[in-house]
């Protein structure tokens, strides 16, 4: 008899352990998502990612997943792979300042990864909750596209606290304006084409205010308050990370960057779940939405090349077992393949791809050859047990990655679709 390979023996123990699931209607009950219970524990921080943007199956079963842990399990904040800066407003708008219909100018120039019905229905159940839901943004500004949005409520700030800065401040926005863009795919080929004189005074001025909003902190304190301090020290650190971000993009795309450069996005996603856990009220526990790849626990490698340490790796070491990683995906269908295009609406565009027949070592090919459906594991109890699979899907592609240390649970649907979104 031939010796099972790995990919069966943890096909048949997926086919033992795992737990099917019968919804992706967000409004469905949700009684089937109880499995969840017990693989979260007492996490204060569960992520719940997606193999690709912009689909919609994946979409659904956030949205799930989101009223699950809000109801069922206490979760009061929502945050998301969506800038910092701009989060603010968000969570007024959630909180019930302004008109229903204000949401869609906040989110006009923000790509469309699903965050509009979230905030709709987090809207609407504040309306009557005891406990209201917060929103949380995390990212840097754009997408890595812009430091304006971080900038300018700074700007603001230092307006009140220290007039002195403000042409500095105002310098480096007159340079950020030239080449800003909707995402880092759109301002990183911008950047390149800045006169290096430039690219470094940008740089330069945006390391100097930072140095000394921490050297004369108790001067603004004294001037404002501490939670006003806190906030715009945050966007400022946005805008550097963001910064950082237009050279690692740049020497990304001519292939002479740096070693993982890309992670300081991701220390900075990272850095702000952490911010807001320690100012949030005492038993805050967030859930996190971001993708597969910025949500793992381990290394991000592509073709033996090491690419970034994600966020959920510095989560997972800042936290432990107080942070849970959910990987999504899915075996059939169709996924969203972005390509860089700067005549596109964001800065690339999307292509609707047929996907391939699973690859055998992936979890896709392990749900299928399990015969699941629509369903939920809990890898942490196959540890031990059976070798995992060595790979995971990120749009049509693999991230070769150890599946078992890099996610805590995987839901799988059987199809992906594609969302009908203009780039």
């Amino acid at each position: 008899m031939p010796v099972p390979s790995h990919h069966t023996s943890f096909a048949g123990w997926l086919g033992a352990h795992a737990v099917p699931l019968t919804h992706l209607d967000p409004e469905a009950p949700l009684d089937d998502l109880e499995p969840l219970r017990e693989l979260i524990g007492n996490a204060r921080v569960v992520a719940i990612g997606e193999n690709s943007h912009f689909i919609n199956e994946f979409a659904l079963m956030r949205r799930r997943i989101l009223r699950f842990l809000v109801e069922r399990c206490g979760f009061t904040v929502l945050a998301f792979e969506y800038g910092f800066s701009e989060g603010f407003p968000l969570d007024a708008w959630a909180q019930g300042e302004g008109t229903d219909d204000d949401l869609s100018a906040h989110l006009a120039t923000a790509i469309p990864v699903g965050l509009d019905e979230p905030l709709r229905w987090m809207r609407r159940r504040n309306a009557t909750a005891a406990a209201p839901v917060r929103f949380a943004g995390i990212d840097i500004p754009a997408a890595g596209g812009s430091v304006l949005p971080a900038l300018a409520p700074v700007a603001d700030y230092l307006r009140q606290v220290d007039p002195e800065t403000l042409p500095a401040i105002q310098k480096a926005m007159r340079i950020a304006e030239s080449f800003a863009g909707a995402s880092a795919a759109a301002a990183a080929p911008a950047w390149t084409r800045l006169a290096a004189a430039e690219q470094d005074a940008l740089s330069a001025t945006l390391m100097r205010l930072l140095i000394r909003f921490r050297a004369v902190a108790p001067l603004y304190v004294s001037r404002g308050d501490q939670h006003s301090y806190d906030i715009a020290l945050r966007r400022l650190e946005a805008a550097c990370h963001a910064d950082y971000g237009f050279r690692a993009m740049a020497g990304l795309y001519a292939g002479n960057g740096l070693t993982a450069d890309t992670s300081a996005r991701d220390v900075y996603m990272a850095g702000s779940i952490l911010w807001h856990l320690e100012r949030l009220h005492p038993g805050t526990r967030i859930v996190l939405a971001a993708h597969n790849a910025h949500i793992q626990k381990t290394p991000v490698s592509f073709n033996g090349h090491l690419t970034g340490l994600p966020m959920g790796q510095h989560l997972h070491s800042s936290l432990g077992d107080d942070y849970v990683a959910l990987a999504l995906t899915g075996i059939t269908g169709h996924t969203a393949d972005m390509r860089p295009d700067e005549n596109a609406r964001f800065g690339f565009a999307i292509d609707d791809t047929a996907l391939e027949p699973p690859e055998q070592g992936s979890v896709e090919a392990a749900f299928a050859d399990a015969g699941l459906g629509l369903s939920i594991a809990d890898l942490r109890r196959a540890h031990h047990e059976v070798p995992g699979p060595d790979r995971i899907r990120i749009q049509s592609a693999y991230l070769h990655t150890p599946v078992l240390d890099a996610f805590d649970g995987v839901l799988s649907t059987p199809t992906s679709t594609v969302a009908d979104i203009a780039s």
